[in-house]
């Protein structure tokens, strides 16, 4: 979430200039740059002569953890503002510049990184990818289909959008192995063909039921919540502002599929323009359907 998000980014800053504000400290107390005494006598301007001029601190005018701390921020935000730098007295300090510098330069990186992936996260688009509550199991063209409907709410585009659909079954081996998440690729019909399709305005993709079908032997009696059946619909495509790929997921279970329905019409022509109804977007309307499976009904044409 986004005040996850912003609290370890704050944080991670935060935590870095603390730390080495502490190992700014540390250099300059070990040094003896803290002691009053010395500190009385490291600027020439101040009226000091002599040896007491000649004291070179780690790092000018830290003379307080306040002081360091602001050093390191100035260090690795790289600001600068002229009051406090390293000199050439202690070589600990210079590699800790170093340190802090690379550290810093990293924290950058994957923050920023961070940062971008959460603006531009391919499941923020995917939400507004929707599918039908429910698929309809109906007639068309004198056979049996497993249909569902698909939509996009958002203007910008799906680029090369693909769908699939599997079914996730137990299945037994004629050797007598069970599998108890068997996935089978079920083949699709749609508008455009293929498992390519155009996601202008919201799509019925439907699965003819035959010989080939995982689902040739299912009836209405098949279709409750006891029956050991999930069908899984993938939807792939490359999100058009951003160039990545996104995924949109749903499944669909026996007691989510209506056997003797059809989706009802959500594209109507107004004042020459085509508009589209979500409201009615998963809504079904009952209509004639033989009650039983699609191999009964290759069988037995006459039940047409």
């Amino acid at each position: 979430k986004w005040p996850h998000t912003l609290l370890i980014f704050t944080m991670s800053f935060l935590c870095s200039w603390l730390l080495f504000g502490m190992v700014w400290w540390l250099i300059a107390f070990a040094h003896g740059d803290l002691d009053h005494s010395t500190r009385l006598q490291r600027d020439p301007a101040e009226g000091t002569t002599g040896s007491a001029a000649a004291f070179v601190p780690c790092v000018t005018s830290i003379h307080s953890f306040t002081s360091a701390f602001l050093f390191s921020i100035e260090v690795q935000v790289t600001i600068g503002f002229g009051g406090r730098m390293v000199t050439e007295e202690c070589p600990a300090a210079i590699l800790v510049l170093i340190v802090q510098n690379i550290v810093g330069l990293v924290i950058n990186a994957i923050m920023l990184g961070c940062i971008f992936m959460k603006t531009s996260q391919a499941h923020r688009r995917a939400e507004t990818l929707i599918f039908s509550k429910h698929a309809v199991i109906a007639l068309r063209e004198g056979r049996l289909c497993f249909m569902l409907r698909v939509g996009d709410l958002r203007k910008s585009m799906i680029i090369s959008a693909t769908i699939r659909m599997q079914v996730v079954k137990k299945t037994a081996s004629l050797e007598g192995e069970v599998v108890p998440l068997n996935q089978i690729d079920i083949q699709m019909e749609n508008p455009v063909g293929g498992n390519s399709i155009f996601l202008v305005s919201p799509l019925i993709i439907y699965h003819v039921i035959d010989k080939n079908s995982p689902l040739y032997d299912i009836s209405p009696m098949n279709l409750h919540h006891h029956e050991d059946l999930e069908i899984i619909v993938i939807l792939e495509g490359v999100v058009e502002t951003t160039g990545i790929t996104t995924q949109a997921r749903t499944s669909y279970l026996a007691d989510e599929i209506l056997w003797g329905q059809r989706f009802v019409p959500i594209v109507a022509e107004e004042d020459g323009r085509y508009s589209v109804d979500y409201s009615k977007f998963g809504n079904t309307v009952k209509v004639p359907t033989p009650s039983c499976t699609a191999r009964q009904l290759e069988e037995d044409k006459s039940i047409m």
